[in-house]
């Protein structure tokens, strides 16, 4: 197969303790974000000139294959924004550069909080690098802030699928618990 579900960067409980049950990642990563993969594989044997490309390359092409390639790397993405050492306050350059862009922490995670708990439908909450700012934006379904040559830095799925186990349909409360396992250390590392 061309294409491989990257593992998780931690035990499917690690984030149990933090608001994100292991039934509810068992089952993002392995349905849903599997199905992606699953998927790409599929066309990618009708299509084999897909087998030597990266995803990023599909992402960047818009064709055919986008939705599937963009899903696999937002939710590849997205596991790597969260940790069980996780949440608290931005450290490093992540810090100073909230502090520049929105003069707080507590400005932006409200901005943030915002833009995914009041998407409409299915997409993706971001934080992104633009120039010497971060910015807050929205993708709608597979959106992907590359195919738009965007850099981005976090993440928050905002799918149904992510947060429907645990918490039903409080997009809220779920936004509000991915607060408690933001990976900044993933965060500086995209800065």
């Amino acid at each position: 197969m061309a294409f491989t579900l990257p593992p998780l960067p931690w035990p499917v409980n690690a984030l149990a303790s933090k608001g994100l049950s292991e039934q509810q990642i068992d089952f993002h990563y392995n349905k849903h974000h599997k199905g992606y993969v699953t998927k790409l594989n599929a066309a990618a044997e009708s299509r084999p000139e897909l087998k030597d490309k990266k995803i990023e390359d599909l992402i960047k092409a818009k064709d055919a294959t986008y939705n599937l390639a963009a899903q696999i790397w937002n939710h590849t993405f997205y596991w790597n924004c969260m940790s069980p050492n996780g949440g608290g306050e931005p450290t490093g350059k992540a810090k100073e550069m909230i502090n520049a862009s929105f003069g707080d922490f507590a400005t932006m995670k409200k901005e943030f909080s915002a833009a995914a708990g009041g998407h409409f439908g299915s997409g993706w909450a971001w934080l992104i690098k633009d120039g010497d700012k971060l910015k807050v934006h929205q993708t709608h379904d597979a959106g992907c802030p590359l195919s738009d040559n965007l850099k981005p830095v976090l993440t928050c799925d905002v799918w149904e699928h992510a947060f429907y186990i645990d918490y039903k349909n409080d997009k809220a409360k779920y936004v509000e618990s991915f607060w408690n396992v933001v990976n900044w250390d993933f965060v500086n590392s995209q800065l």
